[in-house]
C-alpha cells in the first residue's frame, strides 16, 4: 500500500485553515513516507470531477465540511461505521489491477472516542451532543461505544437533524431531543458532552452553565478559537474540557493509518497543534 512515492490530500471549502497537512506532512516526516499532502479547496459541485481524477499515483483524501455527505455516492465501498453514521469524512485510494477503487470511511467516530479518553471517559450513561448536523452524528455514535443508550442532541431546529435521527435509529439510540433554552439542566448531570457548533452559538449555553458534575468532560469539536466560551465555562464548573484538536489528531492518525497502512506517531504529530 505504501510502496512508492502517494499523493493524499484535505478537500473542502473553504480550506485554508485547515491544520490537516501539518499533521499528515509529520507523521510522513517521522515514518520515511515518500508521501506528499496538501490542502484543495473543493466545493460540492466540483468534487465529482476531482473524485474521477484520481489513479493509482493517489494514497486517499480527507473530507471536510460540506463534503463528508456529498461524498457518499461517490465512492465504490462505504465500511460500516460511515455507512451507519451516514458520512465520510475519508476516501482510501486502493489500486486494482490497471484501475482503483475507492473506499469511504468514518474516523470523526473513532476521534470523539479517543478525545474523550484523553479527558478521562472510559465508559458512561448520561451523555449530551450539542448540533444535528453530521459532526453531531459521529458524536451520537461515540458516545454510543461508549455506552450511553438514551444521549440528549440539543438542537435549534429538529425538522434539520434528519440525518442525525435516522442514524440513530440504525444505531439502537434513542436520543431525546431538547432545545438551547431547555439544555443546561441536562448538561448539569452529563459525564460527557460533545459540542459540533460553532463558538459563538455554544457561548449562550455557557453563560447560563452553573454547575456540572465533577470531572464531567466536554469535548468542544470547534478548534478555533482553541478556547471556546463553552469550555472556558465548563472548565470554571469545575468540568474537565478538552480542545477539539484531539479529536482532530486522533482522527487524522486513523486516517493516516487507513490511507498508508503504519501506526501514526500521534506525539509528532501533536507537536504540529496550537497548544492551550
Amino acid at each position: 500500500m505504501t510502496a512508492g512515492p502517494r499523493k493524499a490530500g484535505v478537500l473542502g471549502h473553504p480550506i485554508t485553515h485547515s491544520l490537516s497537512p501539518a499533521l499528515h506532512r509529520a507523521a510522513y516526516a517521522e515514518l520515511g513516507l515518500d508521501w506528499t499532502y496538501r490542502a484543495y479547496d473543493v466545493t460540492e459541485e466540483s468534487l465529482p470531477s476531482f473524485v474521477s481524477s484520481l489513479d493509482g499515483t493517489w494514497g486517499g483524501l480527507s473530507l471536510t465540511m460540506p463534503l463528508k455527505v456529498a461524498a457518499l455516492p461517490l465512492v465504490e465501498f462505504v465500511e460500516p461505521m460511515a455507512k451507519l453514521v451516514g458520512a465520510i469524512n475519508t476516501v482510501v485510494v486502493q489500486p486494482v489491477g490497471p484501475r482503483v477503487q475507492l473506499v469511504g470511511a468514518n474516523t470523526d467516530v473513532h476521534g470523539v472516542v479517543a478525545a474523550l479518553l484523553d479527558g478521562g471517559v472510559v465508559s458512561a450513561t448520561e451523555g449530551v451532543v450539542i448540533g444535528g448536523g453530521a459532526t453531531a452524528t459521529s458524536a451520537l455514535a461515540a458516545l454510543g461505544r461508549i455506552g450511553v443508550t438514551r444521549p440528549v442532541v440539543v438542537v435549534r431546529n429538529r425538522a434539520r437533524a434528519g440525518g442525525l435521527m435516522r442514524a440513530a435509529t440504525k444505531m439502537g439510540v434513542e436520543p431525546r431531543f431538547v432545545g438551547f433554552e431547555d439544555a443546561p439542566a441536562f448538561l448539569a448531570d452529563a459525564e460527557a458532552v460533545v459540542s459540533t457548533v460553532p463558538a459563538d452559538a455554544g457561548a449562550g449555553l455557557g453563560s447560563a452553565l452553573s454547575s456540572v458534575r465533577p470531572g464531567a468532560v466536554l469535548l468542544d469539536a470547534v478548534y478555533s478559537p482553541l478556547e471556546t466560551p463553552l469550555g472556558l465555562a465548563w472548565a470554571a464548573a469545575g468540568g474537565v474540557f478538552v480542545p477539539g484538536t484531539r479529536m482532530l489528531l486522533h482522527q487524522a492518525g486513523e486516517q493516516m493509518r487507513l490511507m498508508t497502512g503504519h501506526q501514526a506517531p500521534l506525539e509528532v504529530m501533536a507537536r504540529e497543534l496550537p497548544q492551550v
